[in-house]
């Protein structure tokens, strides 16, 4: 272990604030260095980073409950107190990296690996992807395949597994079913489309018009531009001659709309499926329309519900299976990454400045190791 130095470069969450102010490059950050059994050691060559991080300031919606829970990206930098955000922590979830210590684990000692740092793990330990080494659990990796770079494999894990837990494991969804996936320019709308595919259904994708090629190059079958009109009148006016079976919501609409008018295009055996009603201010309008979301979500068919299933996706959580199913798909060519920029180490602000725009198509990257390529 005489390689491992002590102390490292992270960029770290020090107060609340927007990136620019809540986000520090230290220089003396500790390593966590000392393994317990089962874990690895890494040398991250690149992070990826993350608008919500774990998706959600998201409210889990059942019958009479509602969580909060929390992964911390640039929105939660905004929103929560250092109380509550256990700050400072190092930033962000995603990396790929070369295995230091394997630590007599299926890993050996110089393994190109992928993955993450899940929300609890980040919270008891204050690791982050931003940093030059991490610490984590075996099962929280898997051996990067040949065919996609490091810079490739950073964005992977989190956006990959959202996906694949929501069509496959909540949807189930089938061979030639219709999905409509709603975002389909993001990391995570990406990844869902090639996925749906990759079971054989028939997806539909809205856009804007300018990321038209790029959803179709993911494999989409249909696309509407939502810029053109809005999207509930285009689906009510223009119906599916076969409604969708299931309706991802890969941005996390706050308004309930697209919900409940879904009568008119999805099946009454379907599924809406969202990555969490998340407010983008503390406006009132915003907080109206999530109260909005809330009741329509949770009204019974009595008092005038869809009667159409709405589920707000749960945390995404670590699944060695999901993790390798992921991997074979990449390693057949099936599931390709999508990599929108990529930014030096000492440039993350103006990668955050990236995300923030919403212009991003796929993950923004930070190259954590100046010598990867």
């Amino acid at each position: 272990m005489a390689e491992i130095p002590d102390t490292q470069h992270a960029w770290t969450v020090v107060r609340r604030g927007t990136p620019t102010e809540a986000l520090q490059l230290k220089a003396d950050w500790p390593v966590p260095n000392k393994l317990e059994e089962g874990e690895v050691f890494v040398k991250v060559q690149a992070a990826a980073l993350n608008p919500v991080c774990v998706r959600y300031l998201s409210l889990i919606i059942h019958v009479s409950t509602l969580s909060v829970f929390l992964y911390r990206g640039w929105k939660l930098m905004r929103l929560l107190p250092n109380l509550l955000a256990k700050r400072p922590h190092v930033a962000e979830h995603d990396f790929s990296g070369v295995v230091v210590d394997a630590n007599g684990t299926e890993f050996s000692k110089g393994d190109n690996v992928y993955g993450w740092i899940p929300a609890k793990l980040q919270q008891s330990t204050g690791q982050g992807a931003i940093a030059q080494y991490v610490r984590v659990p075996a099962d929280n990796i898997v051996s990067r395949p040949p065919n996609i770079t490091p810079i490739q494999a950073a964005g992977v894990t989190l956006t990959a597994l959202t996906s694949y837990q929501a069509l496959y494991n909540t949807a189930r969804l089938e061979p030639e079913q219709t999905i409509l996936i709603n975002g389909g320019s993001s990391a995570v709308g990406a990844y869902a489309i090639q996925l749906a595919k990759a079971r054989g259904a028939k997806v539909v994708v809205t856009a804007s018009g300018k990321n038209e090629a790029f959803v179709r190059s993911m494999g989409a079958d249909e696309f509407i531009d939502y810029t053109k009109a809005p999207l509930v009148q285009t689906l009510i006016h223009n119906p599916p001659s076969t409604k969708y079976h299931v309706i991802f919501d890969a941005v996390g609409l706050i308004d309930p709309s697209l919900y409940t008018y879904s009568a008119s295009y999805l099946s009454p055996n379907g599924i809406f499926i969202t990555t969490g009603p998340l407010p983008q201010n503390t406006s009132l309008s915003e907080i109206w329309n999530l109260f909005r979301t809330i009741f329509a979500a949770t009204m019974p068919s009595w008092l005038g519900n869809v009667n159409r299933r709405y589920t707000v996706l749960p945390p995404v959580t670590n699944n060695k299976e999901d993790l390798n199913q992921i991997q074979r798909l990449i390693t057949e060519g099936t599931l390709k990454p999508t990599v929108d920029s990529v930014y030096k180490f000492e440039d993350v602000h103006d990668a955050y400045d990236r995300i923030i725009s919403r212009r991003a198509t796929g993950k923004v990257v930070v190259k954590v190791d100046p010598s990867v390529g």
